[in-house]
């Protein structure tokens, strides 16, 4: 839902950025691969009840995140790159949801799994879309130039980021979290499957 008001404050200086680490020979995929890693060991550390450890590095990895389709734009945006963002992308949020269940299983493991479910909601119908809007040849820089169409919803990558924000620094709070953020996943998703329907005739 944020994505789009919030990319004219966020795209100027990530373009900076990227293009400096660019001109040093940085490739996007390497920036995708090491945010990876930093989200992996996001995950270690809140399932091992360093929170705030872990919400250090889950800011590292959404960095890492913003500056690989930074490069990618000041260089060649490329299958493989887009790819890579994905895939890594719903690894580590799952995996994030994932280190909260293990972190406190009595407490947050029922309200993780829910969560989880939604994810599967919003992750088959954004990349349901995106192949089907491959195909038709239908594009949007909505929320910036990107290898997917990027369909939005109330939860968008702003909203998701902002969520492990509050998780981290409300540990305790995590299962009203999960409950109030799944619902609105699965809000997206009625969304996301009610436009590809009226788009996809």
């Amino acid at each position: 839902m944020l994505d789009s008001r919030l990319r004219r404050w966020i795209d100027p200086p990530l373009e900076v950025v990227g293009n400096g680490l660019a001109r040093r020979g940085l490739s996007a995929d390497q920036i995708s691969i090491v945010g990876f890693l930093f989200g992996l060991a996001a995950i270690a550390a809140i399932a091992g009840g360093l929170v705030w450890v872990g919400l250090v590095l889950c800011l590292v990895n959404r960095l890492a995140d913003g500056l690989d389709g930074a490069v990618a734009r000041a260089t060649k945006l490329t299958d493989r790159g887009g790819f890579l963002d994905i895939v890594f992308d719903f690894i580590v949020y799952a995996g994030m949801v994932w280190a909260f269940a293990l972190a406190d299983p009595a407490a947050n493991a029922i309200a993780a799994a829910f969560l989880l479910f939604a994810f599967m909601g919003t992750g088959s119908s954004f990349l349901a879309f995106a192949v089907m809007a491959g195909r038709r040849g239908l594009t949007t820089e909505a929320r910036g130039k990107k290898s997917l169409y990027y369909l939005g919803g109330l939860t968008e990558g702003s909203e998701t980021i902002g969520f492990f924000v509050l998780a981290c620094l409300f540990p305790t709070n995590f299962p009203l979290l999960a409950w109030v953020f799944a619902g609105m996943c699965w809000l997206t998703t009625a969304g996301r499957i009610a436009t590809g329907w009226r788009l996809l005739r």
